[in-house]
Formats: structure tokens, sequence, C-alpha cells
């Protein structure tokens, strides 16, 4: 071995690279696991992505007030309250968090999307029938992060465990329903042509403002 490879031996023994018998240490073999675990965060930021897309697009169809879907033979209405939560891959600026009673449906959050943010976490109100249930969504993994289910009817401590459970699993199936039906559109052909093109359309403030009908009725939902 000549001096300068000797040298180069040497100060990767001192950077803890080599151990004594000049073999890769253990955080040099785990290269393998390294390189897996960037492969699995590119993947969840990907999901990551789509649920923005998901709830950017949930956003826009909820401001009209109208059903977004039917679940159960019924009408399943959205409505986004509180905070809202943007995100964004590029630009000077990567995130961005409005407060306020419509502050999801303002100007200042459609002409952020319109340069480039998605939604990423939102506080949403679903009405179901007589039932009206608040959520928190998060798009990283389109779960659950906190609830508020409907007053419950039962008296007795069993049944209303038993009803508190049927209410948690009919929201869970209300936003799998939200999502299949984002999914049918985002895989059909009309996404690109129809739904991206009106959803710039209302970003940029160029459709008519449907504002007043979508607080009216959240407003008739908070009174029951």
């Amino acid at each position: 071995m000549g001096k300068r490879e000797q040298a180069r031996a040497e100060a990767a023994f001192m950077r803890g690279d080599v151990g004594v018998d000049g073999a890769a240490t253990e955080e040099e073999q785990d290269q393998a696991e390294l390189e897996r675990g960037k492969a699995r965060e590119a993947l969840l930021r990907g999901k990551a992505y789509l649920g923005r897309e998901f709830l950017t697009w949930l956003l826009w169809r909820s401001e009209s007030g109208e059903p977004v879907t039917s679940f159960e033979k019924a009408g399943l209405t959205v409505f986004f309250q509180g905070r809202v939560v943007l995100k964004g891959v590029s630009g000077d600026v990567t995130e961005l968090s409005a407060r306020g009673a419509m502050a999801p449906y303002s100007e200042q959050v459609r002409q952020a999307l319109d340069r480039g943010l998605l939604v990423h976490q939102a506080r949403l109100l679903l009405t179901h029938g007589e039932k009206a249930y608040e959520v928190t969504v998060d798009a990283e993994f389109l779960d659950i992060r906190a609830a508020k289910l409907p007053e419950l009817m039962s008296e007795e401590d069993d049944s209303r465990t038993g009803e508190r459970l049927y209410l948690a699993e009919q929201l869970s199936a209300m936003l799998h329903a939200l999502v299949e039906a984002f999914i049918a559109v985002r895989a059909g052909k009309a996404w690109s042509k129809q739904v991206v093109p009106a959803m710039k359309e209302w970003m940029r403030g160029e459709q008519g403002s449907r504002k007043q009908t979508t607080l009216q009725r959240a407003a008739n939902v908070r009174k029951r």
C-alpha cells in the first residue's frame, strides 16, 4: 500500500467509515437501507401530493354548497371551516396557513392556490341527512387528525359506546366515499380538459362568487 492509499485508509478509519480490519462499518453497510428510505419518502411525497389535489378539488367542489357525492342514497355536502394549511414544492412561499370562518374560501387562499400551492390540511364539516360531522384531514396519509361526532341519542353507557363506534365508522366511510369520487374524476379524461381549467378559473375569480350560499348553508347546519 502506497503512502497516499495508507493516508486515505487512516482518514477513513478516523471518520469511522471503516473498522480496524479495513471493512466498512455498519453505517456504511446500511447504505442500501438509506436508499430504500429515500424511496419510501419519495413515495409518501407522491401520496401527499395526490392527497393535496384531493383536498384542493374538494374545496373547489364544496363552495357551491351542493352535495359532492352520494353516500347511502343521500347527498353528502362538505364545508371547509376555520384553519386551512396550504403547501407547495417550489416558489418563494412553500407553506401558508389561513384562519377564519371563511378563510378557506377567501381570495387570498384562491390566489395562493393559483400560484401553485395546494391544500394540505383542513377542518371539514360533513353533512349527511340530519347529522353533521366535523373532522380535520391531513393530505399526508388522508388520515383523520381530530373529529367531532353528531350528538349521541342513546342514554345507556353501553348503547352510547356502540353508537359512537357506529358514527366513527360512518365518518370514515364518508371520507372514503369522497376520496373515491375524486379518484373517479382524477382518472377520467375530463380532468385535464374540463376540471383543471374550471378550477383555475375559480382560483382566479373568473367564476361567480358562491360564498354566501355556502356560508348560509353552514350556518343553518350549526343552528340544528
